[in-house]
């Protein structure tokens, strides 16, 4: 598209996404970032993956994180996160993306949940990213359903089997979460976002983003990202994925795609459809 590149600005960032026809929830990522600073976004599945050079930097939780050369980066679904590198040559890093349904059929333990995000493991990072690399190169069902139970086998000692319990009186935010979600196709105010959490547009702003530490706009676009990338998967042409997700055209999408993933619509297409 005319005015958005290819592919990152700097020739050595590069990422690829892989997807399996056959098992359905389940997404490759393989990628090395030296200059790209990754804008807030989610995968709403776990991701599990292994730093295999450099280091990254990334807000999560509310929290800055590095995780670097060994290391293991475990998320929970629904987590907004953002990543940029850490060393002047940035990092090089696999990752898988298990959406929560299949990976509940996988484990039969619907309840798993990581509490660290960063877990410095040598000899296990270097085993995950030994399976991810095969897991890459087959094309054999069998094969790589045999490959993600080892995938869940060596994370299993650093997940607890319940996730952290919330607090009985729900927050007057999850109304906007869920709104939001409900909504993110539409045309979205302040004004109407603090009308659903009972504050004044003023003060729902600043105590919005002192609970999510993103914006509600940053959140929303998140979520349209997110819903993209499947409308993507299913082979949906990239004009209507735009409108269907409430951005204001095609241009707009890509570069709001790029920003959060750090390719751009078609190309993503292109890889996970394997075309």
């Amino acid at each position: 598209m005319e005015g958005v590149p290819e592919q990152f600005e700097c020739e050595t960032d590069r990422a690829r996404f892989r997807h399996f026809a056959a098992l359905e929830g389940v997404e490759l990522y393989h990628a090395h970032i030296s200059r790209y600073a990754f804008q807030p976004h989610t995968h709403e599945a776990f991701g599990i993956g292994a730093i295999e050079r450099g280091a990254e930097r990334f807000r999560y939780r509310g929290a800055q994180h590095v995780a670097g050369q060994s290391s293991l980066v475990l998320m929970n679904p629904d987590e907004l996160h953002t990543g940029e590198a850490a060393t002047e040559e940035g990092w090089q890093y696999r990752m898988i993306y298990l959406q929560p349904a299949f990976f509940a059929q996988l484990t039969d333990e619907p309840d798993w949940w990581f509490r660290d995000v960063v877990c410095h493991d040598p000899l296990r990072s270097q085993h995950l990213l030994q399976i991810q690399q095969r897991l890459w190169q087959t094309t054999d069902t069998l094969e790589a359903q045999g490959l993600l139970y080892q995938i869940v086998e060596l994370c299993r000692p650093l997940a607890q089997m319940a996730k952290p319990s919330v607090v009985a009186e729900p927050h007057r935010f999850d109304k906007v979460k869920a709104y939001l979600h409900a909504h993110y196709a539409e045309p979205l105010t302040l004004n109407a976002l603090a009308e659903v959490a009972n504050l004044t547009p003023w003060h729902f702003l600043r105590q919005f983003k002192a609970h999510y530490h993103v914006t509600p706009h940053q959140m929303v676009m998140a979520w349209r990202m997110h819903q993209a990338k499947q409308m993507m998967d299913n082979g949906l042409p990239l004009a209507h994925i735009a409108a269907a997700t409430g951005m204001t055209d095609q241009a707009h999408f890509t570069r709001a795609f790029v920003q959060r993933y750090g390719i751009t619509p078609g190309r993503y297409q292109k890889q996970v459809r394997g075309q």
